[in-house]
This record gives structure tokens, sequence and C-alpha cells, in this order.
């Protein structure tokens, strides 16, 4: 399967979707359902709860895998700079704390997205193989 623009696309949109489930500020998020009733769960959020946190498992071990420690806190400190730039030139406000919710959650889902794409790109500009990949050839 060939890495391309549309593949890291389709990944970013998982991210985003994981990310914005489990916490968004507009109140519809599995954090809210469940706040809402916590400690007495129902069966259908349980089971929503495994499904999350299958899906960050995934995720994390996926982008820590991939990018490692170091590359973890430079993507962090890459976004969150770049972040903080828009700020500061006044593209983003810092008024609204929804803005700046939206703000982190994408930052976040880019960071999970470009740790589940890292193998791909990186072979794709060095031509260097990870063990992981071996069985596609």
């Amino acid at each position: 399967m060939k890495f391309n623009f549309s593949s890291f696309g389709l990944r970013f949109l998982f991210s985003a979707v994981l990310v914005f489930a489990t916490y968004n500020p507009e109140g519809y998020s599995y954090f809210h359902w469940v706040n809402n009733v916590f400690p007495s769960i129902t069966i259908e959020q349980a089971f929503v709860g495994i499904l999350l946190v299958i899906g960050w498992v995934i995720y994390l071990r996926a982008t820590f895998r991939s990018l490692g420690m170091i590359g973890l806190v430079l993507a962090v400190a890459f976004f969150g700079l770049m972040v903080g730039m828009l700020f500061k030139w006044g593209w983003i406000s810092l008024d609204g704390s929804k803005m700046v919710a939206y703000v982190v959650e994408v930052l976040l889902a880019v960071i999970l997205a470009v740790g589940m794409s890292w193998s791909h790109i990186r072979r794709r500009m060095s031509g260097q193989m990870d063990m992981d990949d071996l069985d596609e050839e």
C-alpha cells in the first residue's frame, strides 16, 4: 500500500474523531456523557469507554514506537511553538477558552496522525525501513 497525502488525511481524520469523541468543548463527548452519571455508568458507556481506550492505546503505542521520546518531544515543541506564533500574530485569540481547547485538540490529533504516519514518511525521505515494515515487501 502506497503512502500519500490522503493516507495521512485518513489517519488525521481517525485521530481527530478519537480526540474529539473523548472530549470536546461543546459538551458532546464521552467525558460529558459519563461525567453526568459517574460513578454509576451504564453498560453502553462502559462499552464505548473500552472502544476509546483501545483507540488511544493503538494511537499512543504507534506514536511512541514511531517517533520515540525525543521525536515526540520535538513534535510537541514544533507544533506548540507554531500555535504560539499564531496566537502572537493574532490569528488565534486567547479570549475564548473554547478556541484554546479546539487548538489543543487539533494539535493532539495532528501529533497522533504524524506518529501513525512517521514510519512511512521516514521511509519515503530516507529509503530506510523499520523492522516492522519488512513483512510488507
